[in-house]
């Protein structure tokens, strides 16, 4: 294939992929997104391989282990619950970051193949590019590696400091750049493989001091490092696809991870650094057990409703994972037959990952015209006569208002408290993915309702 014809066909992939994320941006156009990524990632990767000049015998090892993994992507994708959607975007990010690293290792040590030189001989803009692939790539590794641990809950959430832990980290990154400048100076071999192992090493540092209620920005900065290591690995190449790819998907994580930190008040540049999340649990989340709480059942929840003129819904995780979704849209069109306005109020990191939320609504086709983010709908509560919390924790906890030394604390929440009722549906009293206990629990406007969320949702749509 000519280069001229692989160049138009690369930048016709790059505008597919524009495309799609701009159909991600709205869950109405997201499946046309979906499908104009999954047209262009098709043409790159046939150009990619037609235009490879002599398919050699190793060639078709190229084509097994592509279809192999190909197949445990589709199978992985296939079975995956959207309540482990988090684990498996921080997987598959650790998965991008390695194979940066593998690719700048191959250039590095076989530059010829690639145009690059010739050993300890390597063009000199080709060495950065390689070396600020491979670090990315390192640290995008090690990092994911971490989130998935947490969020999996094969390590603790909470966060893990030591004394000194952030002086550690800057200079672990001034190292970092000492050894690209050297390494571009030398050429050497062992700074190459020392530059990857420190890079390894800070990409576990930056993330264990994150704890759980920050990891959603987590994992939009991780997915902004991947497509940056991508990109890095793209100019060594010399392939406009994985450039232009590469530079999408970093500079839109970014974007997302800036839009992340503002929605709950964190700095952009402590997330890049990870230097929050490290702060202890307040006391006033301790011993839940001696406070109070209202319970109730059904028939309580479904005479409050009744009598309601306006209900609003907040979804949560405990709604994705007892796939609840569709008991609540019929709940909602009941109530809405007995002419109670309802809506949705979401918050941006609802469900632990950006937009978690609105897809689940959108699978239950409930209308886009009902769901309200969290600045547009905040105000609202207080005349509202019912919010119905079905399974939201963190993101409506009042102590983030309140409370200094709590994890959430300055992160903006959703004002359910000022609701006339709360309806709070939820398996037991154990605190929210921050681990600390929610307050709204014991005020007095709240009826807990212990029961899995979609029997209760089912229950109480019978009562009406």
């Amino acid at each position: 294939m000519s280069a001229n014809l692989s160049a138009i066909l690369y930048l016709i992939s790059g505008v597919l992929f524009i495309l799609a994320l701009r159909g991600l941006s709205s869950p109405e156009t997201s499946r046309q997104g979906n499908l104009f990524g999954i047209i262009g990632m098709l043409i790159a990767v046939t150009v990619t391989f037609l235009s490879v000049s002599n398919f050699s015998s190793g060639f078709i090892y190229v084509l097994i282990f592509l279809a192999i993994g190909g197949s445990i992507g589709a199978f992985i994708a296939y079975r995956i619950p959207m309540t482990a959607m988090p684990e498996l975007v921080a997987g598959f990010h650790s998965l991008v970051g390695l194979a940066a690293v593998f690719v700048a290792i191959s250039a590095f040590i076989n530059p010829e193949a690639f145009g690059l030189g010739t050993p300890r001989n390597i063009k000199l803009a080709s060495l950065i590019e390689m070396a600020i692939g491979a670090a990315v790539g390192a640290i995008t590794f090690s990092g994911s590696i971490i989130a998935f641990l947490k969020l999996q809950g094969i390590m603790s959430g909470a966060p893990i400091t030591f004394k000194g832990q952030h002086v550690l980290n800057a200079l672990i990154l001034i190292l970092i750049v000492v050894l690209t400048f050297y390494l571009c100076s030398t050429q050497s071999a062992n700074l190459f493989w020392i530059l990857i192992a420190v890079s390894f090493l800070i990409g576990f540092l930056i993330i264990i001091p994150i704890g759980g209620a920050d990891m959603p920005v987590v994992i939009s900065m991780l997915n902004s490092y991947s497509g940056w290591a991508a990109a890095g690995i793209g100019f060594t190449l010399e392939n406009t696809a994985l450039i232009i790819t590469g530079a999408l998907v970093g500079s839109s994580g970014a974007i997302l991870s800036y839009i992340m930190c503002k929605g709950m008040n964190r700095s952009f540049f402590n997330v890049i650094l990870g230097g929050f999340g490290a702060t202890e649990q307040s006391s006033s989340s301790q011993n839940k057990e001696q406070r109070p709480v209202k319970s109730g059942n059904a028939d309580d929840a479904a005479f409050l409703m009744k009598n309601a003129s306006s209900v609003i819904i907040v979804p949560g995780y405990g709604m994705a994972v007892a796939q609840a979704q569709h008991a609540l849209r019929e709940m909602v069109d009941t109530l809405k037959k007995n002419d109670i306005k309802v809506s949705y109020a979401i918050h941006p990191v609802a469900g632990r990952m950006p937009g978690h939320m609105n897809v689940l609504l959108a699978e239950a086709n409930v209308p886009y015209d009902e769901v309200f983010e969290l600045e547009e709908i905040n105000n609202d509560f207080a005349n509202a006569d019912v919010a119905f919390v079905i399974g939201a924790n963190d993101v409506t906890n009042p102590v983030a208002k309140t409370d200094p030394q709590s994890p959430i604390y300055g992160m903006p929440v959703l004002d359910v408290e000022k609701c006339k009722s709360v309806l709070f549906v939820k398996r037991s009293l154990s605190p929210g993915y921050a681990g600390i206990d929610n307050d709204l629990f014991y005020k007095e406007n709240t009826l807990m309702l212990f029961a899995d969320a979609k029997k209760m949702t089912e229950d109480i749509t019978k009562n009406l």
